[in-house]
């Protein structure tokens, strides 16, 4: 399965391992939950996912490499202990608490979270001296004497031999304890991933051209050469800071994350007709709503490939216009919900003044957000969105504190008017990014009418995070049309496919 259907199942395991019964017992008890394990190549996103998955099942995460320890870190060290048995005294060798399982209740301690996620990766490439500490922890969760405290769900992660010459099989006693899910790469889901976090455009649409080199891992007499969808993510994040710094990734640098030379190279030249087609076709002007017939002529002789580039410019630019869309009215959201909570009450007389209740809900917002920071529960954009109202909520009790002394009602109108500038700000780039949209249509039909590369165009935002959010938004009729084209033809081409499958 693919990594996002990989996502959902363990997701729907946690939910089920974690529900209890009446009397407050897990309904599976803790031994037969068994340890989830995730089999797939390198770079495919295996731990990636256990972070989504932990912030949102809002439970706690601790990870571990298994190949990084030892058995007396994953054990714990022995020491010896006197007990009684039968009135005789003995010498016992018990072990410290591992490493391991202490970091399970330093979590729960620092978090307040008595449930979570104990991920292991690689459990398949531990040492001679380890595997059997390993295999009794997948039976037992246990670590030595220990036991991984219940409300834990254990996650272990690993690779194919093909991929991995450390890698040990698990014999049929072992596999029959846990629970395996295979899973294999797939661009059409990564890209989805991509587009929502704002993943180099020149990556996403190399990719798009050949997808073959998504995820490709050789082993030749020559070495081992490899492509992975963690080395063109890490890629995209070092070209687009090479960017701000004004620099350019030559074909060492690509090297350096895409180990496979061969479409190290291939991408490299890409990137050079990316940067140049940016500056050829320019961008922005087209955005803007200056549409030059030479250039649509142009790009309609182009070759295809030259086509997709510039389609993934338009895309790209059009993109960081609707996540600034989205990022303004979430934030826009949050910021209503907490106002709401301090409107004025004008029968309660002791009810305390506006600037104290505001001062006391910015209070209360910092605190909550940085325990969901600390928990690991919120991701980056979550955690820049909660920054901003915290500086809003600041500047609107700073307003206030500055101004004239005004009662309740007077100065929740104040309130009101300051927060109707982040709503007018909305609908400002809520408009803005629409007719962006707009002049990228009608740059779209002059170069190529209805053709197939609009077919890809209209294909690529309904892909896109950003862009199927901002859809639901604004009303753009020609999308809508395209779209229905678009849906028309892929059940007549389903419906033509039956057709043909019957006559066989």
């Amino acid at each position: 399965m693919n990594i996002k259907r990989a996502k959902e199942e363990i997701k729907n395991t946690i939910e089920a391992y974690l529900l209890k019964d009446a009397y407050g017992s897990y309904e599976i008890p803790s031994l037969r939950q068994r340890p989830i394990f995730l089999m797939g190549p390198p770079g495919v996103g295996k731990t990636q996912i256990m972070e989504q998955v932990a912030r949102e099942c809002k439970i706690g995460l601790v990870a571990y490499t298994i190949t990084h320890h030892t058995r007396q870190s994953a054990v714990g060290l022995p020491f010896i202990l006197d007990k009684e048995f039968g009135n005789e005294t003995y010498r016992v060798t018990e072990y410290t608490m591992s490493e391991i399982v202490a970091s399970v209740y330093e979590k729960m301690e620092t978090t307040g979270l008595k449930e979570g996620i104990l991920f292991i990766d690689e459990i398949n490439c531990v040492s001679e001296t380890l595997a059997p500490t390993m295999l009794q922890f997948l039976q037992y969760k246990t670590f030595g004497n220990h036991k991984i405290p219940e409300g834990w769900v254990i996650v272990t992660a690993g690779n194919p031999p093909e991929y991995n010459k450390s890698v040990r099989d698990f014999d049929v006693v072992t596999l029959d304890r846990i629970k395996l899910i295979h899973v294999e790469p797939d661009f059409e889901v990564w890209k989805a991933y991509a587009y929502e976090n704002d993943l180099h455009p020149a990556v996403i649409s190399y990719l798009n051209t050949k997808p073959e080199h998504f995820c490709r891992i050789e082993t030749t007499v020559d070495g081992k050469f490899f492509a992975t969808p963690r080395g063109w993510e890490d890629l995209s994040r070092f070209i687009q800071i090479y960017e701000r710094l004004d620099k350019k990734a030559d074909r060492d640098v690509v090297g350096e994350y895409i180990q496979f030379p061969r479409i190290a190279k291939d991408f490299t030249n890409y990137l050079e007709l990316y940067y140049k087609y940016r500056e050829d076709y320019q961008i922005e002007e087209i955005l803007s709503g200056t549409i030059r017939e030479s250039l649509c002529n142009k790009l309609s002789r182009a070759p295809f490939d030259e086509k997709l580039n510039v389609i993934g410019l338009l895309l790209s630019r059009l993109s960081q216009h609707f996540r600034r869309v989205a990022d303004q009215g979430d934030r826009t959201a949050l910021l209503m919900d907490e106002l709401k909570k301090i409107s004025p009450d004008l029968n309660d007389v002791e009810s305390d003044s506006m600037i104290k209740r505001l001062s006391d809900l910015r209070s209360s917002w910092k605190e909550t957000w940085d325990k969901k920071r600390e928990a690991g529960l919120i991701n980056r954009r979550e955690d820049y969105l909660c920054r901003d109202v915290e500086a809003l909520l600041l500047k609107y009790e700073e307003t206030l504190r500055n101004g004239d002394d005004l009662n309740d009602q007077a100065s929740w109108d104040k309130l009101r008017e300051l927060f109707a500038e982040e709503t007018a700000k909305y609908e400002t780039f809520l408009a803005d990014a629409g007719k962006t949209l707009e002049y990228a249509f009608d740059f779209m039909e002059a170069a190529f009418m209805d053709g197939q590369e609009m077919v890809v165009f209209v294909t690529e935002l309904n892909t896109g995070y950003y862009s199927v959010k901002f859809l639901k938004e604004y009303e753009c009729e020609r999308y809508y049309q395209y779209n229905e084209r678009l849906l028309f033809k892929d059940r007549e081409d389903e419906l033509r496919t039956r057709i043909d499958n019957l006559g066989k």
